[in-house]
């Protein structure tokens, strides 16, 4: 260790890094691949399917915005522990940390699946992905990208802003296409636009499933709760960085969804496994290998930001006495290490036992779960403290809004699907409880892993960090 260096989180990162990292976690794969939801819910009404995402992304900003308020009252990575932690105590913090180490884990495993799966597909254009390949391939990619977080944040930076160009790119030009086809007026491009809302309308339960499914693509707007210890000016940042992306992120998406529909029939549309491939099939043929790659770049940038965000709670937990004092560590490069390859170990596991689709269906569930908590604590700093004076304060039915929405995701599983796994799930997140109870409620300590802790400090080369003034009083603050 560089004994002059000074080793710790810092605020590095501003206003164009924060609309880059918010753009990355809200465009995934989805728009790519599988638009078709909204469009199939909506009994291919175009009109309505078009109404539906723009009315999606109202209600993306809504929840956004909700998470924006627990931001910017504790700035802080892990923001969200803080604000559990004040409004419902100490063990249902615990309960959400311990959720986030398997639910993070969850979530990189999902992603380096699928960014397998569509490196693969070309190679086997006539059959499904074998799965060991797919599986060998998905490990591989995880951890690659796991040593290139643990390089620290010059190299997410560069690899984050490259990819977050890339992936505008491609949609901009598949969005321009489609508006060319629309001015050349040919009458197979236009037709459908025409008369866009005289097919049969969906009664009221497609019509949820279609913002379900539409709410999906959006999804992703919390993520500043997790890192908003490294932002700059977090109170002015964050907002600004939010009235950027989504805005950004509807036009192109609703743009993207004309033109699909400009080339290619509702039909078609539903037939098609990856919209975006049928869509340059049809459109520049002899260009259609770009979308397997745009889609790959895509998943790619999503599973690096994934691990950085995902590896803080891991980190916070450690810093606030709730996991063992190895994972508060960092290394040379100011990366929380061990944070990161516990994350990276957990989703190699994942990756191994699991199917893609078991992991997406249970992340979202308990993803819900907790979102409604966190709605119901802002509900709660209302009533009990009318009269707080917090930077920032979300118009109330914003957290009404997103609670009716997340009760949806979580009921709509148990009564399309009903599995008992969905109480594994509760199970999990309930099994933190063996662990808090001992070791943080009877202080436990276990003086074995304390010397293994020693051991692999010199192993891997990484120290305690070093606390500023400024660290000190940020966390004072939001401990009060």
């Amino acid at each position: 260790m560089d004994r002059g260096k000074k080793i710790q989180l810092k605020r590095v990162f501003g206003y164009c890094w924060g609309t880059s990292f918010l753009l990355i976690n809200i465009i995934g794969a989805g728009i790519f691949v599988s638009p078709k939801g909204v469009l199939a819910y909506s009994c291919m009404n175009v009109g309505v399917s078009l109404c539906v995402w723009a009315g999606c992304a109202v209600l993306a900003m809504t929840s956004t915005l909700c998470s924006a308020e627990i931001s910017i009252s504790f700035p802080c990575s892990g923001a969200q522990y803080y604000f559990l932690k004040r409004y419902f105590g100490s063990t249902v913090a615990f309960l959400n940390l311990w959720t986030s180490l398997f639910l993070g884990s969850g979530v990189v495993a999902g992603q380096a699946l699928l960014l397998a799966e569509y490196s693969i597909q070309p190679f086997f254009p006539s059959c499904s992905v074998p799965k060991l390949p797919k599986k060998c391939l998905a490990l591989a990619m995880l951890w690659i990208v796991g040593i290139l977080t643990s390089r620290g944040v010059k190299e997410v930076t560069w690899l984050q802003m490259a990819s977050s160009v890339l992936k505008v790119s491609i949609l901009s030009f598949i969005s321009l296409t489609g508006v060319v086809f629309l001015v050349r007026g040919k009458k197979e491009n236009v037709e459908r636009f025409q008369n866009a809302f005289d097919a049969e309308f969906p009664d009221i339960s497609h019509l949820i499933q279609a913002i379900f499914q539409g709410y999906f693509a959006y999804s992703g707007g919390a993520c500043f709760t997790l890192i908003a210890g490294e932002l700059k000016k977090p109170r002015t940042t964050i907002p600004k960085c939010i009235f950027t992306a989504l805005p950004l992120v509807t036009v192109v998406y609703l743009l993207v969804n004309i033109s699909y529909l400009t080339v290619l029939t509702p039909r078609e549309i539903l037939s098609s496994d990856a919209v975006a491939i049928t869509w340059a099939n049809r459109v520049f043929p002899s260009l259609a290998w770009i979308m397997p790659f745009a889609i790959s770049t895509s998943l790619f940038s999503n599973l690096l930001i994934s691990i950085f965000k995902s590896s803080r709670p891991i980190y916070l937990a450690s810093q606030e006495g709730q996991l063992p004092l190895l994972f508060n560590t960092l290394n040379s490069h100011s990366s929380p290490f061990t944070a990161v390859l516990l994350l990276v170990t957990l989703g190699s596991l994942a990756i191994i036992l699991t199917s893609l689709i078991d992991l997406i269906n249970y992340i979202f569930f308990t993803n819900s779960l907790w979102s409604i908590l966190l709605m119901i604590g802002i509900l709660r700093r209302r009533y009990q403290e009318p009269n707080l004076s917090i930077p920032y304060k979300v118009f109330l039915p914003f957290p009404l809004t997103t609670i009716v929405i997340d009760v949806g995701l979580v009921v709509i599983p148990l009564v399309k699907s009903p599995n008992v796994h969905y109480v594994y799930v509760l199970l999990l997140v309930l099994s933190g409880l063996l662990f808090y109870i001992p070791l943080m409620h009877f202080k436990i300590r276990l003086a074995w892993f304390e010397k293994m802790t020693c051991y692999l400090q010199l192993l891997f080369n990484i120290c305690l960090p070093d606390t500023s003034e400024e660290q000190m009083s940020e966390v004072q603050t939001v401990k009060k």
